[in-house]
Formats: structure tokens, C-alpha cells, sequence
């Protein structure tokens, strides 16, 4: 086992980087992937680790990133056009891969995204109340409290006494919610703004909700980034107590992760790679790493193989006629 594609999933699960851990669970010769090999998909189609050769790994980084936008986990079989009805059951993935070696592969794919996380802004009973139900559900919490000391927190391991959110990994499955009490809700807010959370709430009266909002108008902020901010946060209970409060902020960020948000698919804005399809096997064929390709009456056309390149070469009719 190459211990090291683990070692850098661990790395990316810290770091908060969605990946696919994508193993060979079954091959049949001759191919170049391994039983039990394992690699690392990143959202933009990046490889870390060895699955196979230049026929299954475009099929495998393309049905990988599917599973990273879905969260599902996917087997994948990887053969010969004339085998594929035999393999056919549910659950499994089937792809023809036309290599001239003939061989076969299964390749599981399951996707890791970062669990949610809280941070919670502020000095009340309703932050220490809220990160403890986070951390109570498995998800991350981290209290912000500028100025103030840990140990006036339940939990200080997890406290910040600055406001500073860089480093916390901040993506689409962070919620940051503002719960300074009127002390410093403005800063906080354009702080969370500039992070680009998955969702930013106010904790706050209606009235004092809609003056903070305007005070940032007036400060500059754009209306795009204001409309981001759910003023008062959480869910609608009406006058209660700073432990109510929180599990009404809680509960609405619990519905929102079971609605599909609060999720974070990608590591950023990365560009997606270019792929063309093989026209003699129809494989995917990831453009910026072939080494097969030619032109044909002034159109480009790039292969998995050099077998495939041949076919195309000596008779580009035929397969151009079939797609």
C-alpha cells in the first residue's frame, strides 16, 4: 500500500479540501493498475496517487468529480465494450475502455467533504451554548470573542480572543454567526463577508438587525453582500432564552445541511480541465495530459492510446462516421 496517498488524504481532510479516495478493488490483466491502489482526486481534476494507465484515469477523474458534487460514492467498472452487459447490476458504474491490453478494472470512489463548522462571534450564553450543540452533531465550532480571555468560555481550547477568521479553512460548509451583542456586530459581519462563508447570520432583535444592516449600507457594503446575511438568524421562536436561542440558530442550520446546503464541493475556483472524447473507444481524454493527437481537415482530435491514434490515422472515416 502506498502509504503516502493516505498520509496526503489526512493532510487534505485538516486542511479542509474536498478529495475523492478512489482504490482498485479488483483487476483483471494485463493492466497497469494494482489491487488495492489508491489515489486522490481534487476537485479540478487533479490526480495524487496511481489508479492506471492513460485509458481509465480520465473515466475515473470525470465519474470521481460527480461523486464529489454529490456526495455519493460510486464502484466503477472499467472494461472491454463487449463485457459490459455482464457486469451490469445496480450500484456499479459501467464504462467501456477499448485499450489494445484487454484488461479490466473496479475502482471504488468515495468522496470526503469537510463537515460543517460554526464560528461563532461574540460573549454570551448563546455562543457557548451553539458551539456546544455543533460539537455535539460532529461538526467543527470555533468561538471568536475579541478581547475577551478562553477560560470565560466552557470551551476555551476552541476560542479566539481577536477578530481574525484567516485559518479556520472558512468554505461553503462554515456558518459564521454574529452574536456580539451590538459591541462590534458590523466589524464581524464585514469580517464573514470577506470569507466567504456558506452562511453568515445575525443574532439580534429585528430592529437591531435592520440598523446594523444599514450602518453597513452606509459604510460601503455592497447590497449583494448585505442580502447575504439572514437577519435575525435562526429559526423563528419568538422572545426566548439565550439556550433557546441557539438551538433556534441550530435548527435552521441543520435543515439548510439537509437541504444540500452548507456543503463545500470544491477547493476553489479552479478551472475545470479540457476533455475530448477518443473517437476510435470513446474514452475520455483529458486534453492538457494526452500525448496522442492529430488533426484531420483542420480539427483537432486526441486519443487515450497510440493504438487508437493508428486506427484514426489509417482510416478517419470510419470512426468519424460512427460519432
Amino acid at each position: 500500500m502506498d502509504v503516502s496517498v493516505l498520509a496526503e488524504a489526512v493532510e487534505l481532510t485538516t486542511h479542509r479540501v474536498p478529495y475523492v479516495l478512489a482504490t482498485v478493488v479488483w483487476r483483471r490483466g494485463p493492466s497497469s493498475g494494482r489491487q488495492g491502489s489508491k489515489a486522490v482526486v481534487l476537485a479540478d481534476g487533479t490526480v495524487r496517487g496511481w489508479l492506471g494507465g492513460a485509458c481509465a484515469e480520465p473515466s475515473v477523474v470525470r465519474h470521481a468529480r460527480q461523486c464529489l458534487e454529490t456526495g455519493e460514492p460510486a464502484l466503477l467498472f472499467l472494461g472491454q465494450p463487449d463485457e459490459l452487459d455482464g457486469r451490469s447490476q445496480e450500484g456499479v458504474r459501467s464504462i467501456a475502455m477499448a485499450c489494445e491490453s484487454e484488461g479490466a478494472l473496479e475502482v471504488y470512489l468515495e468522496p470526503h467533504r469537510p463537515e460543517p463548522q460554526v464560528v461563532v462571534v461574540g460573549r454570551s450564553p448563546a455562543v457557548d451554548a451553539l458551539a456546544e450543540m455543533a460539537l455535539a452533531l460532529g461538526w467543527g465550532a470555533t468561538v471568536i470573542d475579541d478581547g475577551g480571555h478562553p477560560d470565560e468560555h466552557a470551551r476555551p481550547e476552541i476560542v479566539r480572543t481577536k477578530l481574525d477568521l484567516s485559518g479556520l479553512g472558512i468554505d461553503g460548509a462554515t456558518a459564521v454567526v454574529v452574536a456580539t451583542q451590538g459591541h462590534y456586530d458590523d466589524l464581524a459581519l464585514e469580517a464573514a463577508l470577506a470569507h466567504d462563508p456558506g452562511y453568515i447570520g445575525l443574532v439580534a432583535s429585528g430592529k437591531r438587525a435592520a440598523a446594523v444592516i444599514d450602518h453597513l449600507a452606509d459604510r460601503g457594503v455592497a447590497r449583494s453582500d448585505t442580502d447575504r446575511v439572514h437577519a435575525p438568524a435562526g429559526l423563528d421562536l419568538g422572545a426566548v432564552a439565550n439556550a433557546e436561542i441557539a438551538v433556534a440558530v441550530m435548527a435552521d442550520l441543520v435543515a439548510r445541511r439537509a437541504r444540500g446546503e452548507l456543503v463545500a464541493t470544491g477547493s476553489g475556483p479552479a478551472p475545470l480541465r479540457a476533455e475530448a472524447t477518443d473517437p476510435v473507444c470513446g474514452m475520455t481524454v483529458l486534453v492538457d495530459d494526452a500525448k496522442y493527437h492529430t488533426v484531420h481537415e483542420g480539427a483537432d482530435y486526441w486519443f487515450c492510446a497510440p493504438g487508437c491514434l493508428r486506427a484514426f490515422s489509417s482510416d478517419p472515416q470510419t470512426f468519424l462516421a460512427s460519432t
